[in-house]
């Protein structure tokens, strides 16, 4: 289940654009502590949003790739990081009525939420199932997904470790619900079997 799809477009009807910047791989759009007050939508590429524990600890909070928007805070400042995964050009949107940015807040909302259900309520391989099926939701083929972002950031996405993230992806692959065609491209072999799991 894809939540983030039902608010796409809707949430950006009448906010013009600014200007669109481009990022390149691992650079950061702005950091934890920063003043907020702009919103930011993915045109192509991919930003995690994540941010530091008092115990130096990365928490990613989420993957956004084109049509997302990001950026909205109750206060002054910025409670989290936006980097560039990859190659990503970034429009500034200037809001054209309180019911669009509602609407685009609503997406961010769900989005939480997604990422809670996630991390509270399944094990590693299910988080993992959840996870491709996402992306691949997100893309345009469905069936071979692509994986912009390395192992690790899947890990401090998933709330697991390097090696949990590794043989989450070997279970899958060894049920035959997947196949890893490289580093950074998993091709889903039975989609109904993988969803399955995954209710």
């Amino acid at each position: 289940m894809h939540i983030q799809s039902n608010f796409r477009g809707t949430a950006l009807a009448g906010m013009p654009p600014a200007g669109v910047t481009f990022h390149a791989a691992d650079t950061m759009i702005y950091a934890q502590g920063d003043a907020a007050g702009t919103l930011y939508q993915v045109e192509f590429g991919t930003i995690r949003i994540c941010r530091m524990t008092a115990d130096g600890r990365r928490q990613i909070t989420g993957f956004l790739t084109a049509g997302d928007v990001f950026g909205f805070e109750a206060g002054a400042e910025h409670n989290s990081s936006a980097e560039s995964v990859d190659g990503a050009g970034i429009r500034l949107l200037r809001p054209a009525s309180p019911a669009e940015t509602t609407t685009a807040l609503l997406q961010s909302l769900a989005r939480t939420q997604h990422l809670l259900m996630l991390l509270g309520c399944r094990s590693a391989n299910v988080r993992m199932g959840t996870f491709i099926l996402d992306l691949s939701e997100r893309q345009a083929d469905g069936r071979l997904v692509h994986l912009a972002m390395q192992r690790n950031d899947i890990a401090d996405y998933l709330g697991m470790t390097f090696e949990t993230v590794s043989r989450a992806l070997r279970h899958l692959k060894d049920e035959g619900l997947i196949r890893l065609n490289s580093i950074t491209e998993i091709e889903i072999l039975n989609r109904p079997a993988l969803e399955a799991l995954c209710e």
